[in-house]
């Protein structure tokens, strides 16, 4: 079979194509270890294409976090009919991308907003905003570390400012659950920000209760 391409991303092999269905089919059934076989197989062209769009590497590297989450809770979306599993992950990737960059481009305003009113005066809530900037940037950054279900929760509570109901609500999951995910996965994280060694196994596939 002649090579095809999905968003620009050259993906050939029926056969391979097959493979990654199958580890979709695999993701929607709660398989951790197809989601990392899937990681490990695609998020190289997910990166690519997310460095592309968005330039900032750094960016792109939280762009692709975002996407497998979304890879994982809406694997049982993918219709091998619409396009290859690629594409499909291309087009989350992009809309992920693009809300990144919308976040981050109203995060920029409240921060210019924050150094303006600084400027006048000392404002302990400005202080507050930082701080609570300052701990976004450290929870981001230790996502990787986390289960899925915690990841998708931190990122919602952190990334979008969600509330606990809310999160429950966007990701269709008892409300008991979230506020457990939240508080474990901010445990796990404090324990990484100590400086502690990290629980071996795959990143992002941790177990949880």
């Amino acid at each position: 079979m002649k090579a095809v391409r999905a968003g620009g991303v050259r993906h050939s092999d029926s056969s391979i194509i097959d493979q990654e269905a199958e580890l979709l089919k695999r993701v929607a059934a709660g398989d951790g270890e197809a989601f990392a076989e899937l990681f490990a197989r695609l998020a190289p062209r997910v990166l690519g294409f997310l460095v592309q769009l968005l330039r900032p590497r750094s960016l792109a590297e939280e762009a692709l976090q975002e996407t497998f989450l979304q890879i994982w809770l809406r694997a049982e979306d993918y219709q091998p009919g619409l396009g290859s599993p690629l594409a499909w992950m291309l087009r989350i990737a992009r809309s992920r991308g693009i809300d990144l960059l919308r976040r981050e481009a109203s995060r920029r305003r409240r921060e210019e907003t924050v150094g303006q009113e600084s400027s006048r005066t000392l404002d302990p809530v400005g202080t507050s905003r930082l701080e609570r900037n300052e701990r976004r940037r450290q929870v981001r950054k230790g996502l990787g570390h986390l289960s899925p279900p915690q990841r998708a929760c931190l990122a919602l509570a952190y990334g979008e400012d969600l509330s606990h109901p809310r999160i429950a609500e966007r990701l269709s999951m008892p409300l008991g659950s979230v506020k457990s995910r939240v508080r474990l996965g901010m445990k796990r994280l404090e324990r990484l920000w100590k400086q502690e060694e990290p629980e071996p196994g795959v990143p992002g596939l941790v177990e949880e209760p």
